[in-house]
């Protein structure tokens, strides 16, 4: 049977600038298993996108090793990787004439044939994921014709499109109302839960971490916790991510 979820082992994360290493994140070990929402706090800066980053390949490690669902990541071919993990960034994507149906079937592209053509199942798929995401009335609008909160949406149904174990998501809820942003958290909650996936989701809406997620993982200077979200208000570190205002 497979093993789902993140495994971390001794990692150092950051960046190569001119042969030297710029250590974000330090010897890094974590678990983070499949059934489960886990948010991700930290203040500006503290490396929550580094981790993202690393996690799904997009930067290299350091050093250390990542597994994905047992697989080291960098033995793992990018296509079979794209059927494991998907990822929702910060930055927006481009694209020519690109429509919001179009990017979010682009996350059935591991699934397709050479020729990228999508069978009746992909289809079915996209339009879940679509509705979903409530883009039924936007579906077929430029990418630069949608708000940044429907494009976020966008991003996010082309995530969902992709039925990958392992979902990351980097601030999804930034451009979403306020009414979104609890749609958001409860969709992924119910899907981590009924459908065993290891979602992530960085956000400074720590509210939101509190009442939706089952752990939250700690970003500073120092390193990484990972605790029970029912500890988290009598913990130093979210304490001080906090201001003291929760």
């Amino acid at each position: 049977m497979e093993k789902k979820g993140i495994e971390i082992s001794n990692a150092n994360m950051g960046y190569k600038t001119q042969g030297n290493e710029l250590v974000i994140l330090k010897n890094i070990s974590l678990h983070l298993t499949a059934g489960e929402l886990i948010g991700i706090a930290g203040i500006n800066g503290s490396g929550k996108s580094t981790l993202i980053r690393t996690i799904c390949g997009l930067q290299p490690l350091l050093n250390g090793s990542v597994s994905l669902s047992g697989k080291q990541i960098d033995s793992i071919e990018r296509e079979e990787r794209a059927k494991i993990i998907s990822v929702v960034l910060t930055e927006k994507i481009g694209g020519f004439n690109l429509s919001c149906y179009d990017a979010i079937a682009m996350g059935r592209m591991p699934y397709t044939n050479l020729f990228g053509a999508l069978g009746e199942e992909d289809k079915r798929i996209i339009e879940r994921s679509i509705n979903e995401c409530g883009l039924q009335e936007h579906r077929n609008k430029l990418l630069n014709e949608l708000s940044d909160g429907l494009f976020q949406k966008t991003m996010i149904a082309r995530c969902l499109a992709q039925e990958t174990d392992i979902m990351l998501l980097d601030e999804p809820g930034a451009f979403l109302d306020y009414a979104a942003k609890h749609e958001l958290f409860g969709r992924l909650k119910k899907l981590s839960e009924l459908n065993n996936k290891c979602i992530l989701i960085s956000s400074h809406e720590l509210d939101l971490l509190l009442k939706y997620c089952s752990k939250v993982l700690l970003v500073n200077e120092s390193g990484v916790e990972l605790i029970p979200v029912q500890e988290a208000l009598a913990n130093k570190t979210f304490r001080l991510i906090s201001g003291g205002y929760l």
